[in-house]
């Protein structure tokens, strides 16, 4: 099987989920963009893939489940 890789990212004012080259997004907070991914990792664990979710450290200026900063 092959590798499955999700990385929580910023959009603009939201954050969104890129996988394979596709961005999905309008997430308001970084933990429903990271909630999103890894309801899609399960799947793919199911499949027999290897699953990578990166998720980035959050700003100083940034709340721990907040909206992200403008």
């Amino acid at each position: 099987m092959g590798l499955a890789q999700y990385s929580v990212i910023p959009v603009r004012d939201e954050w969104g989920v890129l996988h394979d080259g596709n961005l999905n997004g309008g997430y308001a907070t970084k933990e429903a963009a990271f909630e999103a991914a890894s309801a899609a990792a399960s799947l793919a664990i199911r499949e027999g893939h290897e699953v990578h979710v990166s998720v980035p450290a959050r700003e100083e200026d940034e709340g721990a489940l907040t909206q992200r900063a403008t």
